[in-house]
């Protein structure tokens, strides 16, 4: 055999060594090193079912249940199972649906990654509990399809809508946004196309302790898609967990009482537990019927013709609408004075149905007596008495530099929890406003030819008119301040979560107590003189017999052509260790004392009393029920 035959047969024999080598590292590659291959491969043969977990329920003060979950049914479909020749007409007739619908349902867009011939997708969503029965017992006729277990929301009663909110299918932006928190959080609290999420009142605001976490089950399927065992006996399976359940303070059948005296009303009622600072009552009407957006076949034409009314379901009056306070700002005025030492309790100040200025009334006033003392100015609203305690407080560092009067009444503001959102855990809070010294000097006055502003010019502030803005939470939080003679806690609904184990876990966050520098001597007269107003003045219509009501009626100006005022009250009772504070606001209602005061003292009177007791109460319990105060008469408020 020659050198070169022999050189050749060793370069064949090299190259059959090299490529068997090639070959055997690629192997290597694809079954040990990179694992992708693999897991490719595995996951064309194993499929994951996704666990949904129970939402955490609701309660109220008293243990009664407001939310619970009900179940709705998924109908899913395996694309690739689907007979051809199954009976799609008794299929569309069992469902509801037409034979487009089927089309439609049934067909996707196979470029989408979202979808796959043979990994099951929603058919049709939230089936009825009768349409669900009706399909299962034909059921094994349409292979493919099965239906999947979800729970929804569920409601005994017609109230507290806004207070509980609702919850809706999560969008596509969540969805992506959940994403990019793969690697930092546990996929089971990841959101999927389908899932739901809270979107308005404590569902929004405690979404992450409601949720729960999404369970995952691993089975083999075959090349057909089906399902023919568990995957790794399940021991790679994860259980879903049960989201926390909330204990709040509200009061339902308070709050279904407050809600019959607000139909065909609107406006906002907001009542503490002045103490706790705990919210017995919030409401905003008009409202509606939270079954209403239960998950069903019905949702969204009901959600639609919510959005469409009017009158502004949607829109929370409670902590979100900003209103002028009116002479409910009266008695803060006062203590301000008198902490300031501008003003004392025994100071008589005139007043002709007016306050006059170099012989010009400025500032109208109703007939009253001479207010010869601070209480009796509360008791009776006068507009003289507070625009001059309001300038002598402005201008106590010299007519010519209100800038700094108003700073430190603005202070006091701020303490009070005025102009900025109190922290209640609820969405969408609003913070209100109160005019600071910069707004005038280089906004309202700035190119002003006398170089300046003067307290006048801003009198309206000092009865609760001009900028000032607060809202109703900010009102019942105010009157619960004064009625602890100078403290209030963080407005709060939620008292306690459940820990996983049926017990209750108090919450903290909202013990501590937040105090006015404002002296507790200074209290006596502001809180007699609105003792005195439901006795025998603006808010006589508030008064309950055997109760020490303490009040202030106000009016708010509306600018609005052809609108009335609208009619305010705050007060708290009894006088001493009170324990409930209240804050009511109905607009376009006139004076304060003809509806807000009266429903005011109902409420209270519920509360304290469990009963409207007395022929008078019961008398004017009806005549505030009776009461149509919106352009059309609302029918979506419960009255049970």
């Amino acid at each position: 055999m020659s050198d070169t035959y022999r050189s050749r047969q060793q370069v064949i024999q090299l190259a059959f060594v090299a490529a068997s080598m090639i070959l055997v590292g690629k192997a290597l590659q694809l079954q040990i090193v990179d694992t992708s291959y693999r897991s490719d491969a595995e996951a064309t043969a194993i499929g994951r079912n996704i666990i949904f977990p129970a939402r955490g329920v609701i309660y109220d003060r008293n243990d009664s249940l407001m939310v619970f979950n009900k179940p709705i049914y998924d109908l899913m479909v395996n694309y690739n199972q689907v007979s051809p020749e199954m009976d799609t007409a008794k299929f569309c007739r069992l469902l509801g649906i037409s034979n487009e619908n089927y089309q439609d349902y049934l067909e996707k867009d196979w470029k989408n990654p979202m979808y796959s011939k043979s990994i099951p997708y929603t058919f049709l969503s939230k089936l009825s509990l009768n349409t669900f029965a009706a399909f299962q017992e034909s059921m094994y006729e349409f292979p493919g399809f099965f239906v999947k277990l979800r729970s929804a929301r569920g409601y005994n009663h017609k109230n507290a809508a806004n207070v509980l909110g609702y919850i809706r299918e999560v969008n596509r932006e969540e969805v992506e946004q959940s994403k990019k928190n793969s690697e930092k959080v546990d996929e089971g609290y990841l959101y999927i196309p389908g899932d739901y999420i809270g979107d308005s009142g404590l569902e929004k605001q405690y979404e992450d302790t409601l949720r729960g976490r999404k369970g995952i089950e691993l089975v083999l399927k075959d090349n057909l898609g089906r399902e023919v065992g568990k995957y790794n006996n399940g021991d790679l399976n994860k259980d879903s967990q049960a989201g926390k359940d909330l204990y709040t303070s509200i009061d339902l059948r308070l709050q279904k009482y407050a809600e019959k005296l607000m139909q065909n009303k609107r406006g906002g009622i907001v009542a503490l537990e002045p103490e706790t600072g705990e919210v017995l009552v919030l409401l905003s009407t008009p409202s509606f019927d939270p079954n209403s957006l239960a998950m069903s076949e019905k949702r969204s034409e009901a959600f639609l013709a919510l959005s469409r009314d009017p009158n502004l379901p949607f829109f929370d009056r409670a902590v979100m609408a900003e209103y002028p306070p009116g002479s409910l700002f009266k008695p803060l005025v006062g203590l301000v004075a008198l902490q300031e030492g501008v003003t004392q309790p025994d100071r008589t100040i005139g007043c002709q149905a007016g306050y006059y200025l170099q012989g010009k009334r400025l500032t109208a006033c109703h007939g009253h007596p001479v207010c010869r003392n601070i209480e009796s100015a509360i008791q009776h609203s006068c507009n003289a008495y507070f625009v001059t305690i309001f300038r002598d407080i402005i201008d106590q560092k010299g007519i010519y530099n209100p800038a700094k009067g108003l700073d430190i009444f603005n202070n006091y503001l701020a303490e009070f929890g005025l102009g900025s959102a109190l922290g209640i855990d609820f969405p969408r809070e609003q913070q209100g406003n109160f005019p600071d010294s910069d707004y005038f000097t280089n906004t309202v006055y700035k190119n002003d030819p006398s170089g300046g502003w003067r307290s006048i010019w801003i009198r309206s502030l000092g009865i609760g008119q001009g900028e000032l803005l607060l809202t109703s939470l900010q009102m019942a939080n105010l009157a619960a301040t004064i009625a602890n003679r100078g403290f209030y806690k963080t407005p709060h609904i939620v008292k306690a979560i459940s820990d996983g184990y049926g017990r209750k876990k108090k919450l903290t966050w909202f013990d501590t107590k937040r105090t006015v520098s404002i002296d507790q001597q200074h209290y006596t007269p502001i809180i007699r003189g609105m003792e005195l107003a439901v006795e025998a003045g603006t808010a006589r219509s508030a008064y309950i017999p055997g109760i020490p009501f303490c009040g202030k009626t106000g009016t708010a100006e509306n600018n609005q052509r052809n609108k009335a005022d609208h009619s305010i009250f705050f007060g708290f009772a009894p006088k001493d260790n009170p324990r409930i504070a209240i804050a009511v606001f109905i607009e376009n209602a006139g004076f304060g004392g003809t509806y807000a005061a009266p429903i005011a003292s109902l409420v209270v009177e519920q509360y304290l009393q469990k009963d409207i007791l007395g022929a008078n109460r019961k008398w004017l319990e009806k005549r505030m029920l009776d009461a149509v105060l919106t352009e059309t008469p609302d029918e979506t408020l419960a009255t049970n």
